[in-house]
């Protein structure tokens, strides 16, 4: 398959404070990558270089074959951003802020409006869409700014953090509109603080701490890294710890863990179905009772800390100008410039 976003050794810096520091990143065509990474890590950075916002200082990117450098201008018309808050005019309403869009774009009035009724019926805004945005909800604004981000039928897509603030219905809703377009062929690179989120969604998973990729992989590839399954089982009062202890050790493929108070052992396995029947067995002709057992699998937040720890860098805008602070402005001033063009 092809590649829709290649990064090689991207360097950016902003004064004393090195945001990117030799990330190099890969992304299929039609697939999601989801970047993780703390405060600071390079997350909003490297979608800025790559949606040409920002210039590197060294490396270099290519976007649907394009140069991010080099080839900009073209490249404009071929991506879409959504950034971390709702980029719209409030006072204009969903249909408005979607043609004026189009307009940019130059689609021409008609192809314009046509856009403009095909994406509000498909993020279900028909009913509100001559209302003011600034009286939707939430969930409402960032479902225009998605809209808005896709009015050119881009296709490489950056989404920076899309779901932040939203509740847990909006961000489901958000879900499947993004799994709808990833069906339809686009490319999308999505930031992201939710990490169920980038399980979810994500086909790979870059981990980026310290302006470079520490880790890669698909969701199950990255939680194998960690560590395997491992069989949890709660005991009643009166069992024997012990006694558990001494049943399930043939099972371990590693240190089984007691914590006394709970009453739970922990064992690492390496074939965890199987590993359930058995130890189920195993304590049962031990005569200790269970009154809880589960097969548990590393999580993405395990995954992460592991990966990065606690101690992170300063937060990336801290170190920008004041005009770059907030990305979704920027985006919107760079778009409408380079459209109008």
């Amino acid at each position: 398959m092809a590649a829709a976003i290649v990064a090689e050794g991207l360097v950016k810096r902003f004064g004393a404070v090195t945001a990117l520091d030799g990330l190099s990143l890969t992304v299929e065509e039609g697939s999601v990558m989801g970047l993780l990474g703390p405060n600071g890590a390079g997350k909003t950075t490297t979608v800025r270089v790559l949606a040409t916002l920002l210039q590197p200082d060294q490396g270099r990117a290519t976007v649907d074959g394009l140069d991010v450098s080099a080839d900009a201008r073209a490249l404009r018309t071929r991506i879409g951003l959504s950034g971390q808050y709702a980029a719209v005019d409030e006072d204009l309403t969903a249909r408005e802020n979607l043609t004026m869009v189009g307009r940019l774009y130059h689609l021409g009035r008609r192809r314009a409006q046509a856009r403009t009724d095909e994406l509000l019926e498909q993020f279900d805004l028909a009913e509100a869409a001559n209302r003011p945005v600034k009286g939707y909800s939430g969930g409402m604004r960032r479902r225009v700014d998605l809209a808005c981000a896709l009015v050119a039928k881009p296709s490489v897509l950056f989404l920076d953090e899309p779901t932040t603030g939203l509740d847990p219905r909006s961000r489901i809703t958000m879900w499947k509109v993004i799994t709808d377009l990833v069906a339809q062929g686009s490319t999308l690179l999505l930031t992201t603080q939710y990490l169920e989120e980038a399980d979810q969604l994500a086909d790979r998973i870059a981990v980026i701490d310290h302006g470079r990729v520490i880790a890669e992989g698909t969701p199950d590839r990255l939680k194998e890294q960690v560590g395997g399954e491992r069989l949890q089982f709660t005991l009643g009062p009166d069992a024997p710890l012990d006694a558990a202890r001494s049943a399930l050790a043939p099972l371990a493929a590693g240190d089984i863990t007691v914590e006394e108070g709970s009453r739970r052992i922990s064992v690492p396995v390496t074939d965890g179905a199987e590993a359930l029947l058995a130890g189920v067995r195993c304590l049962d002709g031990a005569a200790v009772r269970v009154v809880d057992v589960q097969l548990r699998r590393p999580t993405l937040d395990e995954v992460f800390l592991a990966l990065t720890g606690t101690d992170a860098p300063p937060p990336e805008d801290s170190a920008l100008p004041a005009a770059e602070a907030r990305p979704e402005t920027a985006a919107q001033d760079q778009r409408t410039k380079e459209t109008v063009a």
